[in-house]
């Protein structure tokens, strides 16, 4: 495929804007997914595509977060090992997909992930973790498999509902940000390697969104508090709408 010189600027560009969400909070994927599309990759080759530059933002979420002591590592592979069988799960089906249908359902998310943006649960329920207190671990399991399912999928919106299931779970927004990040780096791998075998991955495409995505993403895991959350919600929710109701017509 054919890609203009001032399209990868866009993209890298739109990459750091999602890689900074990403890790924030979430819901980078549904400014690059449809991006990608709309540059003439096909859905399923947008959705692989887009993984290669998830996997490289979260590393470098992960390293700025290394020297941290809110990140358990226990807590993290116990959330990771069902999401990384749900994502086998999600990525085999997405694979497989027809392209008009993949279309529509992203169409679909992205205007529900728009009702989430704007009802905003990742502030509006944020509470501090009770001293001496645990997650439940088989509901937080069971989230996590589906999750990952959904995540192998389409990936588009899974840092919301991740940080909702640790809200839900307990933990306050730092280490649910941190959970996040691991258990989104572990459970994408193995989806990469699935859209890579269907040969559903452009690594120059990926390779420059992940460049984006990888600045947004340490730049985002230096902050110490949410600065601009309002604004950049409603731009992202302004965005979100332009792009479903692109793909709905197409």
């Amino acid at each position: 495929m054919d890609v203009n010189w001032w399209q990868l600027i866009i993209l890298a560009g739109v990459g750091v804007v999602s890689g900074f969400l990403n890790i924030l909070a979430g819901g980078g994927s549904l400014l690059t997914l449809p991006l990608l599309i709309f540059i003439g990759l096909p859905a399923a080759e947008a959705n692989g595509t887009n993984r290669v530059a998830i996997v490289v933002q979260n590393l470098c979420a992960l390293k700025s977060y290394k020297n941290s002591d809110v990140l358990s590592w226990k807590i993290a592979l116990m959330c990771a090992l069902p999401a990384i069988v749900g994502a086998i799960i999600g990525a085999s089906l997405a694979v497989t997909i027809d392209e008009k249908l993949f279309r529509q359902v992203l169409a679909v998310v992205m205007l529900l992930m728009l009702v989430v943006t704007t009802i905003d649960p990742v502030k509006r329920f944020r509470q501090p973790i009770q001293q001496g207190e645990r997650p439940p671990r088989w509901p937080m399991l069971l989230g996590f498999f589906i999750i990952g399912i959904y995540g192998g999928f389409i990936q588009a919106g899974v840092g919301f509902l991740i940080l909702m299931v640790t809200m839900i779970a307990g933990m306050d927004l730092v280490k649910g940000n941190v959970l996040k990040v691991v258990v989104i780096l572990i459970f994408n791998l193995p989806a990469v390697l699935i859209f890579a075998w269907h040969g559903q991955v452009d690594w120059l495409l990926g390779s420059v969104l992940a460049s984006g995505n990888a600045v947004g993403a340490m730049v985002a895991a230096r902050l110490a508090v949410v600065k601009g959350h309002d604004w950049i919600r409603r731009v992202v929710t302004l965005v979100i709408v332009a792009c479903a109701v692109r793909l709905v017509v197409l």
